[in-house]
């Protein structure tokens, strides 16, 4: 599924392990990667991530000891995730990491990738490219879960990034996705939220098809961040419960 070839996509360079735990633990708190399914085995971990197998083995002791992850040793063993991390979900819920400057920088970088992609695929994208991008925003309206209607999502925001024939803004909205992914998932889960989305999409397809850049960015920025102001509502609701938890 294109939701686990970003969560399983190569690591940087600055502390390997700890993004790994990072990535893998946002995806296991926001249902990504979902109760008790297996994990690649070490060695498929490291050539997907592109690390050591120490590296790979490192970090999952760390997701063994927050309890997110356990493993099963012999024949059909392996790692799996948890099936009970309802009590642990506001202490490492991926949003609780993160400050709301860091989103909201987040989405800023986003839009901008997003809207100069936008203004070159106005210009640039064949029709066959259009007719691809409407197909994709036709699967994201008919998705029913959190997961497959953002794993539609980036499809749509790929595909728009391709067509601007810009491989470094391709590449940057990949690399971007690797943490937007999980947590445009969260958002998803509101039908309002998906359909508001969907409407903007099929706004930028009008302008696109109008080869109105300036316009088609306008559109897709508008729609990054009105999400990036949604997931930092959505993070200061998990902040206000973990206080009323402790009080």
């Amino acid at each position: 599924m294109m939701t686990h070839a970003i969560i399983f996509a190569p690591i940087g360079q600055a502390s390997r392990a700890e993004q790994i735990v990072t990535r893998l633990a946002n995806a296991i708190m926001t249902g990504l990667l979902q109760a008790n399914e297996q994990l690649p085995n070490e060695a498929e971990l490291a050539k997907m991530l592109g690390v050591s197998h120490i590296t790979v083995r490192e970090a999952l002791n760390t997701l063994r000891a927050k309890e997110l992850i356990y493993t099963h040793r012999g024949r059909n063993g392996g790692s799996f995730v948890c099936d009970s991390i309802e009590s642990r979900a506001h202490h490492y819920h991926p949003l609780s990491l993160l400050s709301s400057d860091y989103l909201l920088d987040l989405g800023e970088m986003h839009c901008a990738v997003l809207a100069h992609s936008a203004r070159l695929a106005a210009k640039r994208m064949t029709d066959d490219e259009l007719a691809k991008l409407s197909s994709l925003v036709n699967d994201f309206q008919q998705a029913e879960s959190s997961e497959l209607r953002a794993q539609a999502d980036m499809r749509c925001l790929l595909s728009l990034s391709a067509s601007s024939q810009s491989a470094r803004l391709a590449t940057s909205e990949l690399s971007l996705q690797t943490e937007w992914a999980s947590f445009v998932a969260l958002l998803y889960n509101d039908d309002a939220i998906h359909q508001h989305s969907f409407q903007t999409y099929r706004e930028l397809l009008g302008t696109l098809s109008q080869q109105n850049g300036d316009a088609a960015a306008k559109s897709i920025s508008g729609l990054i961040m009105r999400l990036t102001e949604q997931l930092v509502d959505y993070k200061l609701n998990i902040n206000s419960s973990t206080l009323g938890s402790m009080s």
